[in-house]
C-alpha cells in the first residue's frame, strides 16, 4: 500500500501481508528502496561467479555484517508509538550439508547448499514459511518492487511512475 505524504501524494510503500487473500498484517514501512537494492543485489550475487558457492542457486548477496547465517532484512509493524505487532517479514540465510551419493558405488561426497529461509507473521500469531533459492527469493522481491511500483503509478495523477 502507498504511504502518503502530508498533501496526499505518494513516495513509498508498506507491505500488506495476505493469506489466502486476508489480511494478516502490515509491515516494512517505507521499504520500496530497501527492497528495489535487494532485488538489484541477488541478481548480481546470482551472476558472480563465486567459487566458494558453484550452484548459482546458492549464491545470495552477503548480509548485513557479514553473518554467515544472518538476515537480510527483516520488516515489523511499528506503531507511531514503537510498540511491535501486526505482523512481520523476515528472510535468513541458512547453509545446510547435502549428502550426495557416488556414482557406481564409488565414495559420496557432502555439499554445501545455501537457501533464504522467508518467515511472515501476523498480528494473531498466525505465520508461512518458505524456503527458497536465489533464483525463487530474486522472482519474490522482483514481484513485491513491481508491485510497489505498481501501487504508486495508480496513485500518481496520469499514472507515470515516480523517480
Amino acid at each position: 500500500m502507498a504511504c502518503l505524504d502530508s498533501v496526499g501524494e505518494p513516495y513509498e510503500v508498506t507491505l500488506e501481508l495476505r493469506r489466502d487473500g486476508v489480511p494478516y498484517g502490515t509491515v516494512g514501512e517505507r521499504c520500496g528502496w530497501f527492497l528495489a537494492r535487494l532485488a538489484g543485489r541477488v541478481a548480481e550475487a546470482r551472476a558472480d561467479r563465486q567459487e566458494r558457492w558453484p550452484d548459482p542457486d546458492d549464491r545470495f548477496p552477503e548480509p548485513p555484517g557479514r553473518s554467515e547465517d544472518g538476515e537480510l532484512f527483516v520488516f515489523r509493524y511499528r506503531s507511531r508509538k514503537s510498540v511491535l505487532g501486526g505482523g512481520e517479514l523476515r528472510c535468513r540465510l541458512r547453509t545446510a550439508p547435502i549428502w550426495t551419493p557416488g556414482e557406481r558405488g564409488g565414495p559420496g561426497t557432502w555439499r554445501l547448499t545455501r537457501r533464504a529461509l522467508l518467515e511472515a507473521w501476523g498480528s494473531g500469531g498466525a505465520g508461512m514459511r518458505a524456503v527458497l533459492t536465489s533464483a525463487e527469493l530474486g522472482v519474490f522481491v522482483e514481484g513485491l518492487v513491481e508491485e510497489a511500483e505498481e501501487c504508486l503509478r495508480s496513485r500518481v495523477p496520469g499514472g507515470a511512475a515516480r523517480t
